[in-house]
C-alpha cells in the first residue's frame, strides 16, 4: 500500500496515476476533494481509499503494517498565502509528524520540499542538504520559508544522528506544468492561463519586467513537464536504498517568452505576445531566474532525460488542454 497525501492535487494525482500505471493494487489518496472539479483528478484511478486529512493518523495506525511508503505531497502550495500559522501547520508540522511516524514504524517517506527555498538565487540552485548551506536561504515567501524550515529540521535531525525513517527523499520541483493542474486557479502554470486566450487567437500578456538585467517576456525558469517529475518519484520507489535532497527541473533556464511561443505553436498559429504590468505586491518577491542543477539526481543513477520544453507544452496543449477531457 502507498498512502499519497495531497493525491487529489496537481502533482499527486500524477503519482497516483504513475502508479496505478506501475501496476500498484493498494493507492491511497489523502486530500480535501471541496467543492470544484478537483475530484475529476482521480475520478479515472482504482482507489483503496479516500482518506481526510483530519483522520490521515489513524489511518496509518490502522494500517501499518500494510503501509511499504506514503507520498507526502498535501501543502499549502499558494505562494501567495499570507496566513503563516496555516502554512506553518500544514506545510511544517504535519510533515515532521509523517516523518516521525515513518521513522518510528519503519516505513518510507517521500516528500516536497520546493525550488522557492532558494529565494532570490542569490546562493545558487545547489540541491545541497548541509545544515550550513540550507540554513543561507532566504526564501521570498512564507510558502518557501515553511519548506525550507522542514529540509533544515532533517538536516539537523540527521546531523544529530537521529532515527529516519527507512527511507527519506525530498524534492524541490522547479516550475511545474502539465494535466489536472486545472483547480489551481492562479497558481496555474503560465501555459494553463494564455492556452485559452491562444486558442481564442487573441494577444497573450506576459509580465513586464521590472529587473533591468533581463527584458519583458525575458525573465528565465526551469520549467518541467509533470512526466518528469513523476519519473524521478516512481525511480525512487524502486530504489528505496536512495535517500537526501534533490532537485527536479529540466536542468534548464527559459523565458516566458519561449513558453508563451511555445504555447502557441502547440497550436501550430504565429504568436502573438504582449506585456502587461506586475502586480505591485509581487515585484519585491519575484524569482527573475532559476535553473535547477541536478548532478545531485544524476550522481545516484537517475538517468533518464528532461522533457525539451517545446517537447512538454505540445503534449500538454496537443494531449490534454485541446481536447474535450483535458484529465489525465
Amino acid at each position: 500500500m502507498i498512502v499519497v497525501t495531497g493525491g487529489a492535487g496537481f502533482i499527486g494525482s500524477n503519482i497516483v496515476a504513475a502508479l496505478e500505471e506501475k501496476g500498484v493494487r493498494d493507492v491511497v489518496v489523502c486530500d480535501w476533494l471541496g467543492t470544484d472539479d478537483k475530484w475529476r483528478n482521480i475520478a479515472k484511478r482504482e482507489l483503496a481509499a479516500i482518506v481526510e486529512p483530519p483522520d490521515l493518523f489513524a489511518f496509518l495506525d490502522a494500517h501499518a503494517s500494510e503501509i511499504d511508503a506514503i507520498v507526502h505531497m498535501g501543502a499549502i502550495s499558494t505562494t501567495t498565502e499570507t496566513d503563516a500559522d496555516l502554512i506553518a501547520r500544514t506545510n511544517f508540522t504535519l510533515t515532521w509528524r509523517l516523518w516521525c511516524w515513518c521513522r518510528d514504524a519503519g516505513r518510507r517517506l517521500l516528500y516536497a520540499s520546493s525550488a522557492a527555498t532558494y529565494g532570490d538565487g542569490s546562493q545558487g540552485f545547489s540541491d545541497d542538504d548541509s545544515q550550513s548551506f540550507l540554513n543561507a536561504l532566504r526564501p521570498l515567501n512564507a510558502y518557501g520559508w515553511s519548506k525550507a524550515l522542514f529540509d533544515r529540521k532533517v538536516a539537523r535531525e540527521l546531523g544529530e544522528g537521529r532515527g529516519a525513517p527507512a527511507q527519506h527523499a525530498g524534492f524541490k520541483f522547479f516550475n511545474v506544468y502539465g494535466p489536472n493542474e486545472y483547480h489551481k486557479g492562479g497558481q496555474k502554470s503560465v501555459i494553463a492561463h494564455i492556452f485559452p486566450v491562444a486558442k481564442r487567437g487573441e494577444e497573450v500578456k506576459l509580465f513586464k519586467s521590472y529587473n533591468p538585467d533581463y527584458p519583458d517576456g525575458g525573465q528565465l525558469r526551469d520549467f518541467v513537464w509533470v512526466g518528469d517529475i513523476v519519473s524521478v518519484i516512481m525511480w525512487f520507489l524502486d530504489h528505496p536504498g536512495v535517500s537526501g535532497l534533490f532537485n527536479i527541473g529540466s536542468g534548464e533556464a527559459r523565458s516566458f517568452y519561449d513558453l508563451a511561443a511555445a504555447t502557441w505553436s502547440a497550436l501550430g498559429k504565429e504568436p502573438k505576445i504582449g506585456y502587461k504590468d506586475m502586480p505591485a505586491e509581487l515585484r519585491g518577491k519575484y524569482q527573475y531566474y532559476t535553473k535547477a542543477d541536478l548532478s545531485k539526481l544524476r550522481s545516484v543513477g537517475y538517468d533518464r532525460p528532461m522533457t525539451r520544453l517545446e517537447d512538454g507544452v505540445a503534449q500538454y496543449v496537443q494531449g490534454y488542454l485541446d481536447r474535450e477531457d483535458p484529465y489525465r
